[in-house]
């Protein structure tokens, strides 16, 4: 029989399990998606105002919020198919430390939470949000199980938060900010599902249902389209969106960036997670890094 201590011990042991599945849950890491939200600021050269700046770090921790709370649900939704996952066994709720009923209260908890700064930012931000919840729902209870639709899903997602960002600082929405958004996530939505088949035929374990509708040869056709696509689009803004053609200086670092991730994806290092791409490839942080620092720089000089 278990002595007085020694059950204290195994039900603090048992809550720091759970803290720590709860705060992997939240997938910090993640976030990085949600950087975006600086976008609206950033291309509108206002980089200077310390009040934008503060309404930008709102929206940026609102959409952190509510991106949480739909992870957390993803992974209750899904908890039976990622324990045949190879990767995605690993995430708490599918491996037990974690309780669906904690997940789901935690999920509520943080979109209650993410919808507190409207009260700042104004009904339109809101609007965003919600938006952002509702297709990150449909997204977790059924888009992510239909061919395209998945990828195109996740791309508006992005496009959302592009959106929000410049909702909450209050400047006009470039529609060449969303359709540059757009192209680029898509890109890395279908390089993710080439890396999800790769893996998923290396280990011949189960995977998305929606794999079994693409093939490797589709999705090289298709990211070849978008990857394209999304150049000439930029390249394009570069040169007609502001008065100075000065951003054209800023091409190639997204070519390379493009290519880059290309190359990451065929080697087999990128596709499953690429938003880890972006914090852990020296050469991709160097080139967003030279990228964002060159565009501030034109911005605030033509601006």
């Amino acid at each position: 029989m278990a002595t007085p201590a020694h059950a204290l011990e195994l039900a603090e042991a048992s809550s720091a399990r759970g803290a720590r599945g709860a705060l992997y849950s939240l997938r910090p890491q993640q976030w990085t998606k949600n950087l975006l939200l600086f976008g609206g600021i950033v291309f509108a050269a206002e980089l200077g105002d310390g009040s934008r700046w503060l309404a930008a770090v709102a929206a940026f921790a609102a959409f952190c919020a509510a991106s949480s709370a739909a992870y957390l649900v993803n992974d209750v939704r899904d908890a039976h198919e990622d324990r045949l996952h190879p990767l995605k066994c690993r995430r708490p709720v599918a491996a037990g430390t974690l309780a669906r009923s904690v997940a789901l209260r935690l999920a509520a908890a943080l979109a209650a939470a993410a919808v507190a700064p409207a009260v700042v930012l104004g009904w339109a931000f809101l609007g965003f949000l919600l938006g952002f919840l509702a297709l990150q729902a449909a997204y977790t209870l059924v888009l992510k199980r239909v061919v395209l639709v998945d990828v195109v899903a996740i791309a508006g997602l992005f496009v959302l938060r592009a959106g929000a960002g410049a909702i909450a600082v209050d400047v006009r929405i470039s529609p060449w900010l969303l359709l540059c958004t757009g192209l680029l996530a898509l890109f890395l939505a279908l390089g993710k599902r080439r890396g999800e088949l790769v893996l998923v035929g290396a280990e011949e374990t189960p995977g998305r249902p929606v794999l079994a509708g693409y093939s490797l040869s589709l999705l090289d056709r298709l990211i070849a389209v978008v990857a394209a696509s999304t150049i000439v689009a930029y390249a394009l803004y570069s040169v007609t969106a502001r008065d100075s053609v000065a951003l054209v200086a800023t091409v190639p670092f997204v070519v390379f960036g493009v290519a880059r991730y290309l190359l990451l994806l065929h080697r087999g290092g990128a596709g499953e997670e690429p938003d880890q791409v972006l914090v852990t490839d020296v050469p991709v942080l160097l080139t967003v890094a030279a990228w964002a620092a060159t565009s501030a720089t034109i911005l605030a000089v033509t601006g």
